[in-house]
């Protein structure tokens, strides 16, 4: 009724709204082009080798990358190899690292990294330090600032409460140090969060055989998800969170909050697609503005 009254005391003269004028203003640039590998499963099995290495080449020639994230499950599988397997998986991880890419990494922790074997406690394997040792990290959880932006790494993976399977989760110690992490962040500055199990994910919906009944495992997706989600809430400068671990590649957007669950380098353990993701990494442009932009790539 507001719109008819309008148009009656204008004399039904139609306006139309001022449409800015174009300009030949240069296009925005991003400050930031990182690639985001998870899930590479290594190991001297399946080609396994070959295929890393062909997934390192490809994301090289990807114009203007300048850093990768790598989001866990580097080797395969730490919890079910002896220690010469072990050992060696690490070595070959290694030897692929200097052949093949020339990027800065920055590593966080999955639950295939990391032994914890119960017949094995005594020995000083047992636990995160051997893949933190390997991978040279003083802690499984850090940060660090580049060209304006906060990346915040988070270690998702702990042993549940009967000490037999792992659960996602950050513990109180590692929530309070993020907690200080994102009030000692100018709030103009925008920050990018990685973990290895997804803070929020859509993908364990999709089941085979299951009809509106899902089942949501601690292993699969954060138990401490709504905490987490209500401290991003009050530091609207957390732009990304970036995860893996599920294999497959889905992207849920709350609070503002971008949450993007990237497919793995080995795709379904370099046995072809998971589902419907094929083997890929993704690719992100960082811009100053607190913005960005993303794709899944298949190498």
């Amino acid at each position: 009724m507001e719109r008819r009254a309008l148009l009656k005391n204008l004399g039904g003269l139609l306006l139309i709204p001022a449409t800015p004028f174009k300009t030949d203003a240069a296009p925005q640039k991003p400050v930031l082009r990182v690639a985001h590998l998870t899930d590479v499963h290594l190991k001297d099995k399946w080609d396994a080798p070959a295929r890393f290495a062909k997934c390192l080449n490809h994301l090289q020639q990807q114009p203007g990358v300048d850093m990768i994230l790598s989001g866990g499950d580097t080797v395969f599988d730490m919890n079910k190899e002896n220690r010469d397997v072990i050992d060696a998986q690490w070595k070959l991880w290694h030897s692929l690292i200097q052949s093949y890419c020339s990027l800065p990494l920055h590593y966080i922790l999955g639950n295939h990294d990391i032994w914890w074997n119960e017949d094995d406690k005594g020995q000083a394997i047992y636990g995160k330090k051997y893949a933190l040792d390997q991978l040279k990290l003083t802690m499984p959880y850090y940060s660090f600032i580049k060209n304006g932006w906060k990346f915040i790494l988070l270690d998702s993976v702990h042993l549940d409460i009967d000490n037999t399977w792992y659960i996602g989760k950050l513990g109180d110690e590692q929530f309070a140090w993020l907690q200080n992490e994102l009030q000692t962040t100018p709030q103009d500055m925008p920050v990018c969060v990685m973990s290895h199990i997804p803070i929020l994910t859509a993908t364990l919906m999709v089941e085979d055989n299951i009809v509106n009944k899902w089942e949501m495992l601690g292993g699969d997706m954060h138990t401490d998800t709504a905490k987490i989600i209500n401290l991003f809430y009050q530091h609207p400068n957390v732009k990304l969170c970036l995860s893996g671990h599920i294999h497959l590649r889905d992207k849920v957007v709350y609070n503002n909050v971008t949450y993007i669950c990237n497919g793995a380098v080995s795709g379904a353990w370099w046995e072809g697609n998971k589902r419907e993701t094929a083997p890929g990494y993704g690719l992100i442009d960082f811009y100053a503005d607190g913005t960005f932009t993303e794709k899944y790539v298949n190498y």
